[in-house]
């Protein structure tokens, strides 16, 4: 009998930390990106703040809108907000370049400071973890269909609100969703 007990109990200490990794993921801070540097990037080290994850390319016809991100980012960056960049080349080759050279291009051309990730897929089987998620929770019609795609999410985690690669960042319906989140 004792046996059988230390057997179930060595079983489950084995299986749980394989377990845990493929628990369900819950909210936006179960993710973890690479930041353009190369350095780990978990979500959860914005908890506490409302974040705005967007997809973006450097040669694509919104290119134009990192300065509106980065206005955006300017804005509300004191108040409690982040804004991440997320380059992708998913949508007509339009993120070509290396980290160094996406980095530069985002500096140089509309001087960004905020945050950005390595370059990877939001779309398709290949597709980042959090862009996987995010389509499962918001449906078929929330996920990317090009390139600055955003996602809002709130200072606890939850996906709340998503607007379409048209929609400025800095669009009353984007600012009334950012204010929202950051008053609760």
């Amino acid at each position: 009998m004792v046996a059988i007990r230390i057997l179930s109990l060595l079983a489950l200490l084995i299986s749980g930390p394989a377990m845990a990794a493929d628990a369900p993921k819950t909210t936006a801070h179960d993710f973890v990106f690479t930041a353009i540097d190369g350095a780990p990037l978990p979500l959860k080290s914005f908890a506490g703040k409302a974040v705005l994850i967007v997809n973006t390319a450097s040669r694509c016809g919104f290119t134009p809108q990192y300065a509106a991100l980065q206005d955006l980012w300017t804005r509300y960056r004191d108040k409690g907000f982040v804004l991440l960049g997320v380059p992708s080349n998913d949508f007509g080759g339009q993120e070509p370049g290396t980290a160094a050279e996406i980095k530069e291009f985002c500096e140089v051309n509309f001087s960004v400071d905020f945050p950005l990730t390595e370059k990877v897929a939001v779309t398709g089987e290949g597709a980042h973890p959090f862009y996987a998620w995010a389509g499962k929770e918001l449906g078929a019609l929330a996920k990317p269909r090009w390139n600055f795609h955003k996602y809002l999410i709130a200072p606890d985690g939850r996906l709340v609100d998503w607007f379409s690669t048209p929609t400025s960042p800095t669009a009353p319906r984007v600012l009334k969703a950012v204010e929202a989140v950051l008053s609760k």
